[in-house]
């Protein structure tokens, strides 16, 4: 399974193929660590996104960082079902891992909106409007009387946005790998400069 932690940059308007698409920028990736079933009892490798900033880091890190002749970073993350004899501790990896015509799977965190009534988080249908009716935007019935409680799952007003939320099945459409740009179709979790992980289509046809 292909995979990388990236960097949204914008989103671009794209007249080929009469579709729009996203734009990505992400700095290279580098291994930091091979786990081994010998040594760990599984193996993943871990790859690390971002350089960390000298104040925030400690030794530790810096010490694991240096094993692979790099610096520490903020985002590392371990991948499993991958061939450990394909990568090398320090290794860079690159947007060219990907091919235009991929199916992908982009993992971000969708933009906060703050609390939301129950009409924009859930997508309920208002009252009349009339003068009359006195039920406009409410969130409607709580349910049964005898419980004498809400019940759990319960679509009421609440904080929507700021979750971890994966769009399946997208499609590059192009590398550069000169910029080290990924232009994607679709809709892509996040605001810009926000972190997204990418990884190869679990459902792909």
């Amino acid at each position: 399974m292909l995979n990388q932690q990236n960097k949204k940059k914008a989103h671009v308007a794209c007249r080929f193929n009469k579709t729009t698409k996203k734009k990505f920028v992400h700095t290279t990736i580098d291994k930091l660590q091979k786990r081994t079933k010998e040594n760990d009892g599984y193996e993943a490798i871990q790859i690390g996104f971002a350089d960390q900033k000298k104040n925030r880091t400690n030794k530790p890190e810096e010490g694991h960082a240096e094993k692979a002749n790099t610096t520490p970073k903020r985002f590392v993350r371990e991948i499993r079902d991958v061939n450990l004899d394909e990568y090398e501790l320090g290794q860079e990896i690159s947007v060219e891992i990907f091919q235009a015509g991929d199916k992908i799977d982009v993992t971000g965190t969708s933009k906060g909106k703050g609390f939301q009534g129950s009409i924009k988080r859930h997508n309920q249908a208002r009252g009349p409007m009339s003068h009359g009716s006195r039920y406009h935007r409410r969130p409607g019935t709580m349910g049964a009387v005898d419980p004498a409680r809400v019940f759990k799952g319960k679509n009421l007003p609440g904080q929507m946005g700021g979750e971890q939320i994966t769009i399946q099945n997208l499609e590059v459409v192009k590398v550069d790998a000169e910029r080290n740009l990924l232009l994607v179709k679709g809709n892509v979790p996040g605001a810009k400069k926000s972190f997204v992980k990418i990884t190869s289509a679990v459902k792909a046809n």
